[in-house]
């Protein structure tokens, strides 16, 4: 699907777009206006497990970057479930990474407290650190994030009857909310990681479609889904209130989810309206709408896109089958899709391409940092729709399509213009050392240029 676009090279991202950006119709998208001091809507951002080796971002670079005084959210992702149904971590190649959760010890420069882990503490690592972290930004909420792309393999079995969901859930309140970590050295136990997160964020890739080629899926995923979701948040607010009997504070656990863009896939495993009575908000996706492993160029995260997927068809869909405006958290992406051997001529856009480009971690994927230097670096041509709200860079060989704080703040206003719940973003190790483009939206949501 290819689609004529204005497009012009290394344009301003003009404001003036927000004028066309009311509901069409019989579309229930009831617009809202907020003070320009207003803070305005949920932020979520994603932390990767794995960042802390090969990318080096540790949760103290949140904290530097000043990312985290700018989240509401911070998504841990991720926690796996094992081939029994249960929540589990361990020291498994490919599989949990406890090391990296609780075990691994911090020297004081990489501590958001700045005080080295010590060899008898029962947590440390990153778990560790997101407790520092929270102490430092009180409002900030953590949340564990089960799934992902590679780790939804078991999640249809754990969800198939009403002894597994009840097992599954247990299990990971158990391991996650009451903190009863395995013991790992002097690190672990019971409770030793009681009190870090604040909710569950359900990651399953995806319930009823295929996903990565191991996961399992099913026609019956789609009722197990919302029945799981609903096993979920009774037994996250049976544990508050349980916790609030015994003279502790009285707390909310949010339950959340990643939620596809796909027409096919909402209506295979998703009940909207049933499922957002027990969530919190979704996050649906906003961004691989096209990626490298494609024939053609093309944008992978436009606001506006007619006749293909975009962040305005993707919220409309939602919005046209149950959910509630002010439950969607936008998703958008601190990263690149990239494609190299491009032919055509002109700005690279809709064009055949050889294959994915090479990027610095997997090929057809690149940071939005490292996107940055190459715009600036002269050998590129920035380019931008300007009407339908992408941009991308092209060299006459190599081509990358990304989000930038002009393309963010935009979204932003879309996001308030349409009372909708916020932005996530996947994921924050991609911004810059003084987090930019969470920067941007944080404007962007607050009604600032």
């Amino acid at each position: 699907m290819r689609i004529p676009l204005r497009r012009l090279a290394v344009a301003t991202c003009s404001m003036s777009m927000l004028a066309v950006l009311a509901p069409a119709a019989g579309t229930a998208l009831a617009t809202e206006s907020y003070s320009a001091t207003a803070k305005y809507g949920k932020r979520v951002g994603y932390f990767t497990q794995w960042g802390v080796y090969g990318r080096d971002f540790q949760v103290k670079d949140l904290d530097t970057s000043g990312q985290a005084a700018k989240l509401t959210h911070l998504n841990y992702a991720f926690g796996n479930v094992n081939a029994e149904g249960e929540c589990f971590t361990g020291n498994v190649p490919g599989e949990a990474d406890a090391w990296a959760d609780y075990a691994r010890p911090l020297d004081a420069e990489n501590s958001v407290d700045g005080v080295a882990d010590t060899d008898t503490q029962a947590l440390a690592g990153n778990f560790n650190q997101l407790r520092e972290l929270k102490a430092k930004h009180p409002g900030l909420k953590v949340m564990i994030s089960l799934g992902g792309w590679s780790w939804s393999t078991h999640f249809s079995d754990a969800a198939l009857t009403a002894q597994s969901r009840k097992k599954f859930v247990s299990s990971c309140i158990d391991l996650y909310i009451k903190g009863n970590l395995p013991v790992d050295g002097a690190r672990g136990g019971a409770g030793s990681a009681a009190g870090l997160f604040d909710g569950v964020d359900l990651d399953w890739e995806w319930p009823g479609s295929q996903g990565d080629t191991d996961t399992v899926y099913r026609p019956e995923d789609k009722k197990n889904f919302t029945a799981l979701v609903h096993e979920f948040r009774t037994q996250l607010d049976a544990y508050a209130k349980s916790q609030a009997s015994r003279g502790k504070k009285a707390r909310h656990y949010d339950l959340t989810a990643f939620v596809p863009a796909a027409p096919n896939a909402i209506d295979a495993g998703f009940d909207i309206p049933r499922i957002m009575r027990d969530f919190d908000f979704v996050n649906p996706q906003g961004y691989d709408y096209h990626v490298s492993g494609q024939a053609t160029t093309a944008q992978q995260s436009a606001l506006f896109a007619p006749g293909d997927f975009s962040v305005d068809q993707t919220v409309r869909d939602w919005v046209r089958r149950g959910a509630q405006p002010r439950k969607l958290v936008v998703g958008m992406p601190f990263y690149g899709q990239g494609w190299t051997g491009v032919s055509g001529g002109g700005d690279g856009l809709g064009q055949p391409a050889v294959g994915p480009a090479k990027g610095t971690y997997a090929d057809g994927y690149e940071d939005y940092k490292v996107l940055k230097g190459l715009a600036a670096s002269g050998a590129y041509t920035v380019y931008r729709d300007r009407w339908n709200g992408s941009a991308w860079i092209f060299d006459g060989t190599t081509m990358w399509t990304y989000d930038d704080p002009k393309v963010l703040k935009t979204k932003s206003a879309y996001i308030r213009k349409l009372g909708l719940g916020g932005a996530m973003f996947w994921s924050m190790d991609g911004d810059t050392a003084d987090g930019e483009l969470t920067a941007a939206v944080d404007k962007g949501l607050n009604g600032q240029r």
